[in-house]
């Protein structure tokens, strides 16, 4: 088997694989906010404050990234909420994002941005709902 086959072969599960990881790592974020596991400094946050509603979209949407379920309308709302972080918490700090430590913030965004456009990919809810598992 060639190069250019295998990579046609493995390029959407590993589309999956990427959408697992990102939103495991993104639910550990909302996880920290509302449920306080990893224990965070401060406590949890007020849950109808800006931070509470950013581990709610973190907790949710990250599940639902996992599960793959209405990947794409997820994954976009995702992106914009990462925008957001970026340029209201770590923007004004430095415009050097490994001094600003908005470099994750910046990687989520592309990565979900890409995920809109990209889809689930067949290890999925989304590809189950459409009967493609």
């Amino acid at each position: 088997m060639n190069l250019t086959a295998l990579a046609a072969s493995w390029s959407p599960r590993l589309l999956s694989v990427l959408r697992i990881m990102t939103g495991l790592l993104f639910l550990a974020h909302g996880s920290q906010k509302l449920l306080g596991f990893p224990p965070r400094a401060g406590g949890a946050p007020e849950l109808l404050s800006l931070i509470g509603f950013a581990g709610v979209l973190e907790l949710v949407g990250g599940a639902l990234i996992v599960l793959g379920l209405f990947t794409r309308p997820v994954a976009f709302l995702l992106s914009g909420q990462m925008a957001v972080a970026y340029f209201m918490a770590h923007a004004p700090k430095s415009p050097f994002p490994a001094l600003n430590g908005g470099d994750a913030a910046i990687l989520f965004c592309f990565v979900f941005l890409y995920l809109a456009a990209a889809g689930a990919g067949p290890w999925s809810l989304d590809a189950g709902r459409r009967g493609r598992f």
